[in-house]
């Protein structure tokens, strides 16, 4: 079953790109997250959209956001990835699929690639935003506004 909005977020732990476990409890219900989940590094749109988190990173953590990159790339990739485009970010690596089962990602492009979809969680661990679309210039732009109103509160 998919998560929605005004949901809580189940704890999970994933592996990070430096090697080391994430665990949600550490993080979830404690600080504001946006979670995206994307396709696979090295991709025209994830670079974009990576760059993209990236070049807000700053802002986000000024609001106290922390900021989380989920494909099924192994910590190899993701290494790779995030050095070669300077992500500041913690990425997680999913290459079992179970994060996005977790989290009900759909399938995109007619279920050939893994789907592209954006949670915004607020600091209580509650869903505020679930943003699904192939278009990767526009999941920056509706975590920036859900955060907005969140801050705003």
């Amino acid at each position: 079953m998919a998560l929605e909005i005004g949901g809580k977020i189940p704890q999970f732990t994933a592996i990070k790109d430096d090697g080391n476990d994430f665990h949600s409890v550490d993080y979830v219900g404690k600080i504001p997250l946006v979670i995206y989940f994307y396709p696979k590094n090295f991709t025209p749109g994830c670079i974009k959209e990576a760059c993209d988190f990236r070049d807000s990173y700053e802002d986000f953590k000024k609001e106290g956001v922390e900021v989380i990159g989920i494909s099924s790339d192994n910590v190899k990739s993701h290494e790779r990835f995030k050095n070669k485009y300077s992500l500041p970010f913690i990425f997680l690596s999913d290459s079992n699929g179970s994060l996005r089962k977790l989290f009900g990602v759909k399938s995109g492009l007619f279920g050939v690639l893994p789907g592209r979809e954006t949670y915004v969680i607020d600091k209580e661990g509650v869903i505020r935003l679930k943003f699904n679309s192939v278009n990767a210039s526009k999941h920056l732009k509706q975590a920036i506004k859900t955060v907005k109103e969140i801050m705003n509160e």
